[in-house]
């Protein structure tokens, strides 16, 4: 037998190799798995969106009771034509958009003791979501509560652990304005002694406190006169 036949037999014993596939059916295939993944995404967050809202819900009526002591009941409000009104008579805006809101709290005779405002500011590592609780005859601020931060752990995070840094805001003066001071340098009710360490995200606190008080405080005042007409 020649070489040639018995080459050629020997090829002929061996299994054709496998077609690559296609271009086409890997973007194919890609596409499918991606469709799939999106899917159950979606499918999660639907599922878990109304748990994560009503622990929302729940951790931000904590945060006015915490912020505005005494209190027992609060009122949702919104501003309407410049005006603070009842929350639910505030249409919501054309985009869909919830009106933003702040809270009047009251103790048990019916009494107003002053108005838990939500604020935002960014801070060192993200935006630092807060209240604070604000009283509008002696003009400062009674209470103040993180409710989102990822400040960095061991630091910016002690804007909601350091005991001192919380005494800052019992009764924070609000005029002139709010103003953040070295450790140990605080001389006056207006002034905030920020965190060694965490000077950043303190003074972050400080902007957003002091820009929520300039947003809301005419519309408050306006308000405060009206109950007392």
């Amino acid at each position: 037998m020649s070489e040639t036949r018995i080459e050629e037999q020997t090829l002929a014993a061996q299994p054709a190799p496998e077609a690559e596939p296609s271009s086409a059916r890997l973007i194919a295939t890609l596409g499918l798995a991606g469709f799939f993944s999106g899917l159950i995404l979606v499918g999660v967050y639907l599922f878990t969106l109304p748990m994560i809202q009503a622990h929302r819900a729940q951790a931000l009526e904590r945060a006015i009771y915490l912020v505005l002591p005494g209190s027992t009941t609060y009122q949702a409000l919104a501003l309407k034509d410049g005006q603070l009104a009842p929350a639910e008579e505030v249409p919501a805006a054309k985009s869909g958009e919830e009106p933003r809101r702040i809270f009047a709290g009251y103790d048990d005779s019916g009494k107003l003791l002053g108005f838990a405002i939500p604020a935002e500011e960014p801070g060192f590592q993200d935006i630092i979501g807060g209240i604070l609780g604000y009283d509008p005859i002696q003009k400062i601020i009674i209470g103040f509560e993180v409710l989102d931060s990822k400040e960095t752990p061991g630091l910016g995070d002690k804007i909601m652990k350091d005991a001192a840094f919380q005494n800052n805001f019992k009764a924070l003066a609000v005029d002139p304005q709010i103003v953040a001071v070295k450790k140990g340098e605080k001389r006056s009710p207006n002034e905030v002694e920020a965190i060694t360490g965490a000077t950043i995200s303190s003074k972050a606190v400080v902007r957003l406190l002091q820009k929520a008080i300039e947003e809301w405080r005419p519309a408050i005042d306006a308000y405060e006169k009206t109950l007392n007409q």
